[in-house]
């Protein structure tokens, strides 16, 4: 009886698993379904196997070759990758038609392409980076420069990529760039300006005015350099904003770079009352040199009486600030002036400011 239970139970099964909907039956459903789960479990188990042990084998070597490895590895085999290989996988079992075959064939391409220039990239900045470091001084690379020309042969292998991708989509490469005729020159013409850009990063990189992390002044305009991009460079200002400049610009303008500044030399004036006496009008530049030269990383030049202002006597100094950093400039200035201040009101001389005497003549 049980035996002929089992029997009825296992036709039923059969039947409801051969039973078709819209052509298809279950158990195609379920064996599609069973291949996808499998595939993907399987992928992501032994791509995170390898990955853990190439990760153990980096780790005792103190060259950067396998690190890079490793990270091309992990940016191959993502989640769209897996998702499409799942999905021609599990679709044999599935009568699917032949336009659907075609999209996913398609969409493989695609993906696969994608992530293998994406993990070719890894091995790209390795290698812009040991070719900078073996023609430089070994450690130290420009992370603009370093982007500059990695940035460049990225965007060839894309170029490369999406012609191989158009070509397996079934269309005549050749015939496709021989139309851009006219176009073709058009869209030269419209970038002029972007090639324009990408000449002056060469010529930044070659001639190097400024690198990331200097701060530099054009025209009004000053802040760190955070960026120099193939077409622009980023600069943040001392108000917080982000500034962006063309390249083409930069290498047109005028550029002061404070980084590479060793030593500032500062200019101002003092003006004193003209009531002052003649004995402290001489006596004046020796006080002021001796609270300049009471500063730390101040040095003197000079100091002169140097010309009749409109309502002051006006003496010039000069010294050197012995650091490149502004905080220190602004520190040792502020200190000269508190002692100029200081100095002045000891030996009684007035500062001066503008004053109008007026003279009322009666008849």
């Amino acid at each position: 009886m049980v035996l002929i239970y089992a029997g009825v139970m296992a036709m039923d099964w059969n039947a409801l698993l051969d039973a078709q909907f819209a052509g298809v039956t279950l158990r195609q459903v379920v064996i599609a379904s069973a291949l996808f789960v499998i595939v993907i479990m399987g992928i992501r188990i032994v791509i995170g196997l390898v990955i853990a042990r190439l990760k153990v084998l980096s780790a005792k070597t103190k060259t950067d070759l396998d690190d890079a490895v490793v990270e091309s590895v992990r940016r191959l085999f993502a989640w769209p990758v897996y998702l499409v290989a799942a999905l021609v996988v599990s679709g044999r079992a599935l009568p699917l038609p032949e336009f659907v075959w075609r999209v996913l064939n398609y969409a493989a391409i695609i993906v696969v392409c994608f992530y293998v220039v994406r993990a070719l990239m890894v091995f790209v900045d390795f290698g812009v980076r040991r070719a900078m470091q073996k023609n430089g001084n070994g450690k130290d690379v420009d992370e603009g420069t370093l982007h500059i020309f990695s940035g460049l042969i990225k965007i060839a292998m894309w170029v490369i990529a999406i012609i191989f991708v158009i070509s397996n989509l079934g269309y005549n490469v050749a015939s496709l760039v021989a139309g851009l005729g006219i176009g073709g020159i058009a869209i030269g013409f419209a970038l002029q300006n972007i090639l324009s850009d990408i000449f002056a990063s060469f010529s930044i990189y070659l001639d190097k005015p400024f690198k990331v992390g200097d701060f530099i002044m054009i025209g009004t305009d000053s802040g760190t350099v955070q960026k120099i991009g193939i077409k622009s460079t980023r600069i943040r200002t001392l108000q917080g904003e982000e500034l962006i400049v063309s390249n083409k610009e930069l290498t047109e303008s005028r550029v002061n770079n404070f980084k590479k500044l060793e030593r500032r030399r500062v200019v101002f004036s003092v003006g004193v009352t003209y009531d002052t006496s003649q004995a402290k009008v001489e006596k004046i530049p020796k006080v002021i040199a001796a609270v300049v030269k009471a500063q730390k990383l101040a040095e003197l030049d000079r100091v002169h009486f140097k010309a009749f202002g409109d309502f002051a006597l006006i003496y010039e100094i000069v010294y050197f600030v012995g650091s490149k950093e502004y905080v220190d400039y602004m520190d040792t200035q502020q200190a000269i002036n508190f002692g100029i201040k200081k100095a002045f009101e000891k030996e009684r001389i007035e500062m001066a400011f503008p004053t109008q005497t007026v003279y009322v003549h009666k008849a």
